[in-house]
Parts: structure tokens; C-alpha cells; sequence
């Protein structure tokens, strides 16, 4: 069986999509990123990916006539690559719920929460100001409601003190940057099943009895 054909859409500075790119050029890593998208020209990711020898295509949103024709072609350019597997890498557009149902259990996305709790924008923010003791991050498959859909994998990081919103958003990022490629790693080898909203893992290794903090 050959490697799962991913596309990633961006609309940054495409650190997650490095993560993807180191990963997938690790020997035996079973998916391959065969295009990169953007809706942003001057986007720092675009030059990642083309550091990395990818085939990228800037999709300018505002060139279209409202989400719908700018989702047809992206699904266009998607479906012109051979994309097996869709990942949202920081992508900043709201997408058409017809968009995610022609996706649909072939689209992942990873958002800086640990989802259900904050969705949408400004996590690190709310999580300080909701006093909780740790924060992180989700990988989950798309469904139409934002931020919403079977969770693949989290990560979770302490949330200390004295910390900023800037502080725990880079010690949430370091987290962002291991879990995605390996969930990535899960669905290509075929060890994930969608059951309801719930995703099961073949073959998981041994959880940590407890994650604590304060520790003890």
C-alpha cells in the first residue's frame, strides 16, 4: 500500500505544516503531503513548503464571489492533486458546510484546546482567565459545527502561574508540533475508526495512570 496523499491548507506562517513536512520526510513515515494550499499570498508557509521542494497554490479568497465558489475550488485543486486526506494546518476561513460533507471523515484539523473546552479564537486567553490547571491541544476529524468532531488525539500541557497568554500559547505550540504528525500517523496506517463522534485507536500504547498539576 503507498503512502497517504495528504494536502495541507494554510493561511500563515505554516509552523504546523513544518511539523508535517519533517515528519513525512522521515524514513517510513506513511503519508506524503502532495500539494499546499494558501489563501494568502505572501504567507510565510508557501516558503516553507517551497524550501521543502512541495507543489504549492495560493487560492486568494477574495477573488471570489463568497465561500462557496472559493471552496469548489479548493476542493478543484484538492481533488487535481490526487489529496487523499485533508489537513487544516492554521487555516483561517470558515468553511461551507457542503465543503466538509464532500470531505467529510477525510478532513483533520488541530486546534489550541483541549476541545470541548474553548473553541474559536483567543484559547491561551480564556484558559487563563477560566483558572484552569491544563491547557493543549486537539487533532480531531471536520464537521460542520467550528471546532467540532471526533477527537483523534490530545496533548496537554501545565498552565503555570506567572504564565501569559504568550507563554502558554509557545508551550501549547511545542505540543501542537508532536501531536499532529503522529495522529497523522495513526490515520495513515489505518489504526483509526470513527465510531459515532468518537475515534478509536488500534494497537495505543500504555496511557500515564494520571496527568497532575500542581505535581504532588
Amino acid at each position: 500500500m503507498g503512502r497517504l496523499k495528504v494536502g495541507v491548507l494554510i493561511s500563515g506562517r505554516g509552523s504546523n505544516l513544518q511539523a508535517l513536512i519533517d515528519a513525512a520526510a522521515e524514513p517510513g513515515y506513511p503519508a506524503e503531503i502532495v500539494t499546499v494550499i494558501c489563501n494568502q499570498p505572501d504567507a510565510q508557509g508557501l516558503a516553507r513548503a517551497e524550501s521543502a521542494g512541495l507543489p504549492t497554490e495560493t487560492i486568494d479568497h477574495r477573488a471570489f464571489d463568497g465561500r462557496r465558489a472559493f471552496d469548489v475550488a479548493l476542493t478543484a485543486a484538492l481533488e487535481a492533486a490526487g489529496v487523499e486526506l485533508v489537513c487544516l494546518a492554521g487555516f483561517m476561513r470558515l468553511l461551507t458546510d457542503g465543503f466538509v460533507a464532500h470531505w467529510h471523515d477525510r478532513m483533520i484539523n488541530i486546534h489550541p484546546s483541549l476541545l470541548p473546552l474553548f473553541p474559536g479564537l483567543d484559547t491561551h486567553a480564556r484558559a487563563l482567565a477560566a483558572g484552569v490547571k491544563l491547557h493543549g491541544c486537539t487533532v480531531h476529524y471536520v464537521r460542520p459545527e467550528m471546532d467540532s468532531g471526533p477527537i483523534i488525539g490530545q496533548a496537554a500541557v501545565p498552565v503555570l502561574t506567572d504564565d501569559t497568554p504568550d507563554d502558554l500559547a509557545a508551550r501549547v505550540l511545542e505540543a501542537e508540533h508532536r501531536l499532529y504528525p503522529l495522529c497523522l500517523r495513526l490515520i495513515a496506517e489505518g489504526r483509526t475508526a470513527i465510531q459515532g463522534n468518537s475515534v478509536t485507536i488500534d494497537g495505543g500504547g500504555p496511557a500515564p495512570a494520571m496527568i497532575v498539576n500542581p505535581t504532588p
